[in-house]
């Protein structure tokens, strides 16, 4: 298996060689119905991957799966979950996908298996979760808890929180909701205050979530609550446990009713799947819930395999992405989900994607001579209709478009206005936002004319549900695996996070000088 520089390979000079595609007159009449019905790819769970509106036709396809079979892209997937120690940067192994099936050969580390460790560590959570919801856990005066909150941030904040958010409304039609849940991430004492203010104290639940057991942000936010607690009269260690690593201060602390586990082979961002978003969501939803979206995201890990990229929906989707980075120099991405449920999803991508991705060296350590990945943005349709889409219709730059969309609402719940209902209303402006990016108008007032042009794709399902959802969030995880092999980089370090760390633990040591100590003279820090 060899592991090269993207313009080291021959596929992609074909591809710097071919003609681009005018995707605004292969969108534009009976030849656009023809690329909806055959530019599709299944997915897991009924959802549907469509690159229809994006700038690819046969040829470069062809050419695209040409890339894949020389950079080897299955092979490095399978590289991965069979244990190889693909995280260069921090020599270690990449296992998030263990978290939810076995998709190889058994992986073993730290003295044992690694699935089964995952699943212990959720079999007590779902004992744990399920104690809690019967009233055998309580608070200290034997009454049941009805809120938890989690602690953390990153990784431990953004994944779980969009995903609790994404299936607030359905278990509430479905009877799932056990317990609301709240989230304080922000060391910004605002962000706690605002949540403690919100909640029942008596009867809330908190999560403290942080591998090493050191993150600055989190334990501050973690004595702020302790002293919250305190000053109303409750005992802490009755209301906090913790997930974190077998060896970090957290673990087995008495200030803790108990502890849950990770290790060094979840990256953060990649920790949805693990204890950090299974405690929340199995105490927020009930552990079978949780389980249904790792049923998901397994189904979907499967199609990976695929070496045929016609067939695997995450890889192409990855490959389409690097065309339009690398050949036609576009530097963003926007994500747009038509689901007010999924508000949160695109930021949680932005760390998922940039945070992976955002690397200037390859995975050997050696510059690199070509663009990596991109910034990544959204908001929910339509809302972001009415704000940014004017840049993205009319605007100098050329941005690509993923969009997601539902058949079905989640709450069962609309109303038929002019004829038609809330959800068909928001089916129709995604359906005519493809059609208008990609096609464009023209127009003799220039202010009106359109250049389209503008590429998108869309994964399309029947409703957001624990499966469908499971199902997406695994197609962006490998969607950003794929393009990291395909660059040449370990998308599973971030060192660009530390250096900011380092510097603001050296102001508040009062141990800097330059420019950095009047920066926070300006802040009266000092």
């Amino acid at each position: 298996m060899k592991w090269e520089n993207l313009t080291k390979l021959e596929s992609f000079k074909k591809l710097k060689e071919a003609a681009v595609v005018d995707i605004a007159a292969e969108m534009s009449g009976e030849n656009g119905a023809k690329r909806v019905k055959e530019y599709r790819v299944p997915m897991a769970n009924g959802a549907v991957y469509s690159y229809a509106a994006k700038c690819v036709d046969d040829r470069i396809l062809d050419l695209l799966q040409e890339l894949a079979d020389e950079a080897e892209l299955t092979e490095k997937y399978a590289a991965l979950y069979n244990g190889e120690i693909i995280n260069t940067g921090e020599k270690r192994h990449v296992l998030h996908q263990m978290c939810r099936g076995q998709l190889g050969d058994p992986v073993f580390a730290d003295g044992g298996d690694k699935r089964e460790f995952y699943v212990t560590q959720q079999n007590r959570i779902a004992e744990f979760a399920n104690k809690v919801h019967a009233g055998e856990i309580t608070n200290e005066a034997g009454e049941k808890f009805t809120t938890v909150c989690q602690i953390g941030i990153g990784g431990s904040d953004l994944g779980p929180r969009a995903l609790y958010l994404a299936l607030e409304g359905w278990a509430k039609v479905n009877n799932s909701l056990k317990m609301a849940a709240k989230f304080i991430s922000n060391v910004d004492p605002d962000d706690a205050t605002a949540v403690l203010s919100e909640v029942d104290l008596a009867h809330t639940l908190f999560i403290m979530v942080s591998k090493s057991g050191t993150t600055l942000e989190t334990l501050t936010n973690g004595a702020f609550v302790d002293d919250a607690l305190k000053n109303a009269g409750l005992d802490p260690s009755k209301h906090m446990i913790a997930v974190t690593s077998a060896t970090s201060p957290l673990a087995n602390n008495p200030m803790y009713l108990d502890s849950f586990y990770m290790d060094d082979y979840i990256g953060g961002r990649y920790s949805s799947s693990s204890a950090v978003g299974g405690a929340v969501l199995s105490l927020a939803f009930g552990p079978e819930v949780f389980a249904a979206i790792l049923n998901g995201m397994n189904a979907e890990d499967e199609t990976g395999k695929e070496k045929d990229i016609r067939k695997n929906p995450d890889m192409l989707d990855a490959l389409i992405g690097v065309y339009e980075r690398n050949i036609l120099g576009y530097p963003i991405t926007a994500v747009l989900p038509y689901s007010q449920a999924m508000s949160r999803f695109p930021a949680h991508l932005q760390q998922l994607d940039m945070e992976s991705n955002g690397k200037h060296v390859n995975r050997f350590g050696e510059p690199i001579d070509y663009q990596t990945g991109p910034l990544i943005f959204g908001e929910p349709g339509t809302n972001g209709q009415h704000s940014f889409y004017q840049l993205l219709h009319q605007g100098t730059d050329i941005i690509p478009l993923q969009f997601i969309g539902f058949k079905q609402n989640q709450r069962d719940n609309d109303v038929v206005i002019k004829d038609t209902t809330s959800q068909q209303k928001l089916s129709a402006n995604v359906a005519a936002q493809i059609v208008a990016f990609a096609c464009g108008k023209t127009d003799e007032n220039p202010n009106k004319c359109f250049e389209g042009h503008r590429p998108s794709s869309i994964i399309v399902a029947d409703k957001l549900t624990p499966e469908v959802l499971g199902t997406i969030l695994a197609h962006f995880e490998n969607k950003v695996m794929f393009q990291g092999f395909a660059w040449n980089i370990n998308s599973f370090d971030q060192e660009g996070v530390q250096l900011g760390k380092v510097l603001a633990t050296a102001v508040l040591n009062q141990s800097t000088e330059g420019a950095l100590t009047e920066y926070s003279k300006l802040l009266s820090i000092f």
